[in-house]
Formats: C-alpha cells, sequence, structure tokens
C-alpha cells in the first residue's frame, strides 16, 4: 500500500495543486462566428487561418482585465500581421462598448449572447487569452492578466 501511495506523491510532486490541465493545448481551436460590439460585421475564426490569433475574454467589472487593456492595445499594434478578437464575457454589449470608446480599441470585440464560446474554450473566468497559431491550433492558454513578455515568446519578435 505504501508503494503506491508513494508513486502518487512522487508523480505530484513540484505542481501546483490548483493548476487545471488545459484539454484543449494543442487542439484546434473552436470555431466561432460572432458579430461585433461596433456593428461592423462578423468575426470568423475560419476567416483569420493563417494568421496567429489572440482571443481574449474580458469583462468591464474586470479589473485585472482593465490592467491588461493597454497591454493588449498595444500588442495589437505592434503586431499587425496578427489578429486580436475580445470576447465579452457576461457582461452587455452597451458596458463593453462604452470602455472601449474612453479607454481605446484596436481590434474588434464580439458578443456571444448565450456564452457558448466560452463554454467552447473552457473559461473559467477573466480575464482568459488564448493564443492560436496559423493552422488554427491552440498552442497557450493565460489566465489572468497578459504581458509584453508573454507577448513577444508567443508572437515572436516585432
Amino acid at each position: 500500500m505504501a508503494l503506491p501511495l508513494g508513486a502518487v506523491l512522487v508523480m505530484s510532486f513540484g505542481r501546483d495543486p490548483r493548476e487545471v490541465p488545459f484539454v484543449l493545448q494543442g487542439k484546434p481551436a473552436p470555431e466561432f462566428r460572432l458579430e461585433a460590439i461596433d456593428g461592423s460585421g462578423e468575426v470568423a475564426l475560419a476567416d483569420l487561418r493563417g494568421r496567429k490569433v489572440v482571443i481574449n475574454f474580458w469583462s468591464t467589472w474586470c479589473g485585472p482585465c482593465k490592467i491588461e487593456h493597454p497591454v493588449l492595445l498595444a500588442a495589437a499594434r505592434q503586431w499587425p500581421d496578427a489578429a486580436f478578437v475580445g470576447v465579452i464575457y457576461q457582461d452587455e454589449p452597451a458596458k463593453a462598448a462604452s470602455y472601449l470608446a474612453r479607454e481605446g480599441t484596436a481590434y474588434p470585440h464580439l458578443f456571444d449572447p448565450q456564452g457558448t464560446l466560452s463554454i467552447d474554450y473552457g473559461v473559467s473566468g477573466v480575464p482568459e487569452t488564448y493564443f492560436v497559431d496559423e493552422a488554427g491550433v491552440i498552442v497557450h492558454k493565460q489566465i489572468g492578466p497578459v504581458s509584453w513578455e508573454l507577448m513577444q515568446r508567443l508572437l515572436g519578435a516585432p
């Protein structure tokens, strides 16, 4: 009995017990087609194939989302070949539009009225950001605010 228990302890050593495995890592990103809140039309993931894509789930009531907003704006301008998409999570499009009018934006922000996209991606809270490669595969999930260093690491040198 001690041997199996010892094996479990050894395998778990060094792991963060709060870390939740991300099952979509290395898998195709769930497809979507959603309306932009600014009325500019729909955005579909399939239309972005061939480019790196950064999908950021955020809300106006989220403090960490406000901290990362300037980083995302600067990154979208620094990496124009990458596609950035904001997805409003459990919030009202009018509130998000007002926030973006005040704080600025550099990419489309989409409304997911039933929240199905956040379920498809496994979002558990905001902010969460997903990095998708040119082939449409999820290469990284960031829980919490993104940093400039993370952008450089995943998007390459600007």
